[in-house]
């Protein structure tokens, strides 16, 4: 049978945490009232599969969770491996009710107006959701004419510039992974950068003032349906450490898109450039497939949004999503999240008073906050 709470919680990456702490806060009560399904075999979301050349101090940006900071780090560790350790040691003091690796294949609307949520590992059932799946399962790869048959990798499987050494190295993009890219291989490798359109840069630090306009224009094309921006594409190049970098090394010298790729390279105004790789530093997309069944997405081809709620079905919270796809607007928006769900419900801080019996089938790790599944006897 499938297991039922009242909220389920797709995602434990940032924004799910933050979800997941704010309905504990409200009153949900772990594993009885709400659950946090995992795709991944442990902590660290979309961190734990980053480049392991990304280092704290060129990390774009990053905020603390609610209720506990990042301890000091040394500015040079991997973030792959210091972010996923501080999201573990999150669940752990929080005691969230993380269950890992279930990967969700579709959510439906039931005719009792529950949600049936599809996963590996069996079904659930919820009466809210809050979806932080975040983009790192879907990387964008535009189509251009033309057939390279040299090494090309999106973004997403790039792991350091040891491997281009002495090559010459296409980066197509115009945000901070291409930049960081540009930093690494431009110091063992001849670069060329390529961009749709000319970069913006900022001057200085990113204002709370400029942050907010640039959420708001991000915010905008969700409340029309409209398909979703990075908040990033809106905010323009800073002087990060990995852009300073870039700067030094002499490789900002961008160039726009070339007309087609070759079997060797690429051709720019009828002339043809041989390249080594190519890099496709070009974003990603959100990972909404399994909200399908529910027909969330508009004639704009994006999902309509009011805040974090899914216009077409209050049901349906999206954080991480649009506007809040950075580390400070995930935890806003997972905050959001969990008081509207908590409104909807009518769950307050005494707890939540006719939430279902959690279904057999769970055994607790030894870890504090972590549970894996086994099938029921």
């Amino acid at each position: 049978m499938p297991r039922e709470v009242d909220v389920a919680v797709i995602g434990a990456g940032q924004a799910g945490l933050s979800a997941a702490y704010h309905l504990r806060r409200r009153g949900f009560e772990p594993y009885r009232g709400f659950v946090v399904l995992d795709a991944d075999t442990a902590p660290g979301g979309a961190w734990a599969h980053r480049s392991p050349s990304l280092r704290m101090a060129t990390v774009h940006g990053f905020h603390d969770l609610p209720d506990f900071e990042l301890p000091a780090v040394d500015p040079q560790a991997p973030a792959n491996t210091v972010v996923p350790g501080y999201f573990a040691a999150y669940e752990a003091k929080h005691a969230l009710p993380v269950l890992r690796p279930v990967r969700v294949r579709a959510v439906r609307s039931l005719p009792d107006g529950r949600l049936r949520i599809e996963t590996d590992r069996g079904d659930w059932t919820a009466r809210a959701l809050v979806n932080a799946t975040g983009t790192w399962t879907r990387p964008f790869l535009p189509h251009y004419p033309g057939r390279f048959e040299g090494r090309q990798l999106h973004y997403a499987d790039y792991r350091g510039p040891e491997e281009f050494a002495g090559q010459r190295v296409m980066v197509v993009g115009g945000g901070a992974s291409a930049i960081q890219v540009l930093s690494e291989v431009g110091a063992v490798a001849e670069t060329v950068w390529v961009t749709r359109r000319p970069p913006v840069y900022r001057d200085g630090p990113f204002t709370p003032e400029a942050g907010r306009a640039a959420v708001a224009l991000v915010e905008q094309r969700v409340r029309e349906g409209l398909p979703v921006r990075s908040v990033v594409s809106v905010t323009g190049l800073g002087p990060s450490v990995a852009y300073r970098r870039a700067e030094e090394l002499g490789v900002l010298e961008r160039r726009p898109m070339f007309d087609r790729l070759t079997a060797h390279g690429a051709v720019w105004d009828g002339v043809e450039e041989h390249v080594d790789a190519v890099v496709w530093a070009t974003g990603f997309r959100p990972e909404v497939t399994h909200l399908a069944p529910l027909g969330l997405r508009g004639p704009g081809g994006g999902i309509r949004m009011e805040g974090t709620r899914a216009a077409a079905d209050p049901r349906i919270h999206l954080v991480g999503y649009g506007p809040s796809a950075s580390t400070v607007g995930a935890n806003r928006a997972g905050r959001t999240a969990a008081n509207a769900i908590a409104e909807l419900l009518g769950v307050g801080h005494s707890g939540a008073p006719w939430a279902t019996p959690q279904g057999r089938g769970e055994l607790r790790s030894p870890r504090a906050g972590v549970t894996t599944l086994r099938a029921n006897p």
